[in-house]
């Protein structure tokens, strides 16, 4: 088969769950073709199409336009097509012709399958794989259903008319498709997120006894990870007398506004931001840490947190979405409801109090659980079933 995967920009630095279904895609003898609006410059795992910015401003613009629509002329059956399902629509003729623009792409490939990698790349785009003769898939992971229809109700009202197929990552995301609207029009398929558990892998693991415990994050400098929580969390444990060093590896937007967080709490000796580091940085860092903290206002899954348990860290996680299907509250780590600083810092100084056995036992079976399932060889099968079976 031919799988197109439309997505803002190709795989960067944190998404794993997109290459590694590539790549599994790929060992099976099919074709990825990724459409994206940013290429970026060290991804080369399969052919990419780049597509019309609409912020683009140039003189070259209206020479773009016109070679494009006289592109379309080899390829008037799916043009045709695309018009006839947006007329009936009632989408007005102007707007038609800016889809045809920004789509002329997708109007011009042979796929069998379409898939939009988030909710929110499909809207505006529900006649496209009905108009090439292909199969419509759409991948929900988070933002797109837990955040974005807030202030856009209603938005995905057109694409449970048109859908195939879709993918969520945990339970929690599939009961949000019902909350905005979805009445069973198409095929609900769960692959959860998974990792790499022969490199993600402490064989010798030890819980750290001394002071300070190391404690640590991995995720984009976000709003919705929830970090303004965990350092004021963090700071009612300073002042339990508590001895502990926090590092929080990635970047982004919130680095100023953290950093100064760092600095208000009376923290600044207690926290480092590295920045990205690449795969084997992180394995280090995880190895020489004891208890990963995962406190997110908003979260689909979360692959660091599968790295952490993987590596025996102990891990504490909010309720965030998927986050209580990847931890298993007292069994597997802790799961904290979100916004509650004072509970996030009473649930560490509980786990530091804990004989060893305890966690060492909770960590033995984080592993174990990981290692079962959510192993991406098993989400590499799960994802070639998913396009062979429907």
């Amino acid at each position: 088969m031919t799988i197109g995967i439309l997505l803002s920009s190709s795989p960067g630095y944190s998404e794993t769950f997109l290459t590694s279904k590539i790549l599994g895609l790929q060992k099976q003898g099919h074709t990825v073709v990724v459409f994206c609006q940013e290429v970026l410059p060290n991804f080369s795992l399969c052919k990419t199409v780049a597509l019309p910015n609409s912020s683009t401003r140039s003189g070259y613009l209206p020479f773009k336009i016109v070679y494009t629509y006289l592109s379309l002329l080899f390829y008037l059956k799916p043009v045709y097509r695309f018009y006839q399902l947006e007329r009936k629509a009632k989408v007005p003729l102007k707007t038609i012709l800016k889809k045809l623009y920004f789509n002329a792409a997708f109007l011009k490939s042979k796929l069998d399958w379409l898939h939009f990698g988030f909710g929110t790349l499909a809207i505006g785009r529900e006649h496209i794989a009905k108009a090439i003769g292909s199969k419509m898939a759409v991948s929900f992971r988070g933002f797109d259903i837990g955040v974005y229809p807030i202030k856009h109700p209603n938005c995905y009202d057109k694409l449970w008319k048109t859908v195939d197929v879709i993918h969520v990552i945990s339970n929690d995301i599939k009961a949000l498709l019902y909350k905005n609207n979805f009445k069973d029009e198409a095929t609900v398929i769960k692959i959860t997120p998974a990792i790499d558990v022969d490199f993600f892998n402490a064989t010798e693991k030890v819980l750290l006894k001394e002071a300070p415990k190391q404690l640590i994050t991995i995720a984009r400098l976000h709003w919705k990870k929830g970090l303004d929580y965990t350092l004021e969390a963090l700071a009612l444990l300073k002042n339990e007398g508590v001895k502990f060093q926090y590092t929080i590896i990635g970047d982004g937007a919130e680095l100023e506004h953290l950093k100064f967080t760092v600095y208000q709490l009376g923290l600044k000796d207690y926290v480092t931001f590295t920045g990205k580091l690449d795969k084997k940085e992180i394995k280090q860092r995880l190895q020489a840490s004891s208890i990963y903290i995962q406190y997110s206002v908003q979260e689909g899954f979360c692959n660091a947190v599968l790295e952490a348990q993987a590596m025996q860290l102990l891990c504490v996680v909010s309720n965030a979405e998927g986050l209580p299907e990847n931890v298993k509250h007292g069994e597997t780590g802790w799961v904290v409801p979100m916004r509650q600083p004072k509970r996030l810092a009473k649930q560490i100084q509980d786990i530091l109090q804990v004989p060893l056995e305890t966690n060492y036992t909770v960590v033995t079976k984080a592993q174990e659980r990981v290692k079962n399932e959510f192993d991406i060889k098993k989400q590499e099968l799960d994802f070639l079933n998913f396009y062979n079976e429907n």
